[in-house]
């Protein structure tokens, strides 16, 4: 960083032939409520997250910056670091940080790219950004993708640092930075089946993470995704599996297996889906099953946030969706609505956990996004009953 940020502003101050400089500004205001049972208060919160900073190019040389804050308008909740605990966490706490600070360097067969920077890989379930969250994930780390030959890419990061939601006040077990040594490794070919990829995560963390252990794992797998065109129909397929053990300082002695098979189709308007995806268990005891902790889990088993830490017995997530897309509606562009059922049951000892409807409907307006979001978690053998409800405006410079 105390080499990234001189270069940059070294970069924009200096003209030349070739140079562009591109603001970068995106603001998002949410509503979100939260009913939990167990709890004597709902909480609800409105916060205001706005991001701001400069592009500049030079050549194959490209500086960014970017500074993002999070504000709390309206705050009768739990946002994970402080409020009362009686309400339910709102995981959207106030903070001012620099979110990106990097230098990219693009030549024939690889980029570079080094400092504070956002990583998203694939289908982000092991390695992504949280963009749903306001204050989003980054990562103090030097990443190069190459392309030797058409239709094959190797990808590879090491990432010392990861920058957490909790921002600059985090602590304890929710910690503004998470420091360790992080490898993430991709390499890609587009078959003509699909994209094939081969993965492997070292994810080796420093502090206490859950319940006083770390999260520290090594991932292998393997996923394949594709899209086909059936006459007027869209066909969307990705099928993945992976192990998992531990590593590093883990006290766990564990291996537990992620399969994940998903089929959707866009009737060019109706669409439907379905999907089963699992997270392993090993021996039932704490933190020995199949763990996420840098993916942007809330795209995943539900909006409810029930499975963000996976159950010891692991979980089993059936799912169907469906809804229907429009190009436009009078002024509004690419409206959807959309509903999705969830089964959660456990991998190990199978028992029901609990079912979820999920429910969204956007539209885009200009610049401006808007999006109204509803999830229902029904408890059966897991957690409890739990009803959220948001309502969202994005904008984009």
């Amino acid at each position: 960083m105390r080499i990234v940020l001189p270069l940059i502003g070294l970069l924009a101050a200096t003209p030349a032939t070739g140079q562009t400089l591109k603001p970068l500004i995106d603001a998002r205001l949410r509503y979100e409520q939260v009913e939990q049972d167990g709890l004597p208060l709902d909480a609800q919160a409105v916060t205001l997250r706005v991001r701001a900073g400069v592009q500049a190019s030079l050549g194959p040389l490209t500086a960014l910056v970017e500074a993002q804050g999070n504000l709390a308008i309206v705050d009768d909740r739990f946002d994970g670091l402080s409020g009362s605990a009686a309400r339910p966490l709102i995981a959207d706490p106030e903070t001012v940080a620099i979110h990106r600070a990097q230098l990219a360097l693009k030549l024939p067969v690889v980029t570079l790219t080094a400092g504070r920077q956002r990583i998203t890989l694939d289908d982000e379930r092991f390695v992504g950004a949280v963009g749903f969250r306001q204050n989003g994930q980054s990562f103090d780390a030097v990443r190069a993708e190459a392309t030797p030959v058409k239709g094959v890419k190797a990808d590879l990061s090491y990432a010392w640092s990861v920058r957490t939601i909790w921002g600059i006040n985090g602590t304890g077990a929710r910690q503004r930075a998470v420091g360790g040594d992080n490898v993430f490794a991709n390499l890609s070919w587009v078959s003509p089946i699909g994209t094939l990829t081969g993965f492997g995560y070292w994810v080796d963390q420093d502090e206490a993470a859950v319940q006083g252990f770390r999260l520290s794992s090594r991932t292998f797998g393997v996923r394949l995704a594709g899209i086909r065109t059936l006459g007027n129909a869209k066909l969307d397929y990705q099928l993945s599996h992976a192990r998992q053990s531990d590593m590093g300082r883990n006290p766990n002695d564990y291996a537990a297996a992620y399969w994940l098979a998903d089929v959707s189709v866009d009737l060019n308007g109706p669409k439907l889906g379905i999907g089963y995806e699992v997270l392993g268990a090993d021996t039932g005891v704490a933190l020995t099953s199949f763990q996420t902790p840098l993916g942007t889990n809330f795209k995943f088993q539900g909006w409810a946030d029930k499975y963000l830490a996976t159950p010891p017995d692991g979980v089993r997530d059936l799912y169907l969706s469906a809804g229907w897309g429009w190009k436009a509606i009078g002024p509004a562009k690419g409206v959807t609505l959309q509903a999705a059922w969830h089964r959660y049951e456990s991998d190990r000892l199978t028992r029901h956990y609990g079912d979820e409807l999920n429910l969204v409907a956007l539209a885009k307006l200009g610049k401006t996004t808007a999006s109204v979001r509803y999830a229902d978690y029904r408890a059966d053998g897991f957690a409890t009953d739990t009803r959220k409800f948001w309502l969202q405006l994005d904008w984009t410079l």
